[in-house]
């Protein structure tokens, strides 16, 4: 059983890692336009969930979360130039969340802890791009999506033990990653 979840693990890390590719190219071409403070929370997040992730036991698990650092970096600084958003009240207030979050995860010194902070932070940062994957689907793209979803479904089959310090991050990131591409198939203003 440990091989299968091993694989499990990669395979997820793989669809993750992979799925920022079309995010990507996406973006370069003008057809998904990322939202700022989504990808600069989930740059500082994704760091500081897998350091807390690892550190509260997780093996097979752990691949999502580490291209879940490189992936979100690499579409923050894209966001940049070819994003949108960042000053709204609503973004101030998921950045005002992170911000405190992480002074909280700071204070606890426990893995667990930061792990749970973390989570708490990546929703904030999830929101913005829930809001628009709601009211401007066809601003992001759909196949890197699926490929997202893909990729944590996977990771699911990857925890190696049902405790809640492993299974709450891949739990936590299917449940977020299937209500955006939901939302990405199905928005209000999708047209088919």
């Amino acid at each position: 059983m440990p091989e299968i979840t091993a694989l499990a693990g990669q395979v997820a890390g793989l669809f993750s890692l992979a799925a920022f590719v079309p995010y990507i190219i996406a973006i370069l071409r003008g057809k998904t336009v990322p939202n700022r403070t989504t990808w600069w929370i989930w740059t500082v997040v994704g760091f500081m969930l897998g350091s807390s992730y690892f550190s509260s036991g997780a093996n097979h698990t752990i691949w999502v979360p580490v291209s879940y650092v490189v992936g979100p970096f690499i579409t923050a600084i894209l966001s940049v130039k070819y994003g949108e958003g960042g000053w709204t009240k609503f973004d101030r207030f998921c950045l005002f969340g992170a911000l405190a979050s992480i002074i909280l995860w700071w204070i606890f010194d426990s893995p667990l802890v930061a792990l749970i902070i973390n989570l708490f932070i990546d929703f904030l940062g999830a929101l913005p791009t829930i809001k628009k994957a709601y009211l401007e689907p066809e601003k992001e793209d759909r196949f890197a999506w699926t490929l997202f979803f893909a990729g944590n479904l996977f990771n699911l089959f990857a925890v190696e033990r049902w405790i809640f310090a492993i299974a709450v991050y891949p739990i936590f990131m299917f449940l977020v990653d299937g209500a955006i591409v939901t939302l990405v198939y199905s928005g209000k203003n999708r047209r088919f």
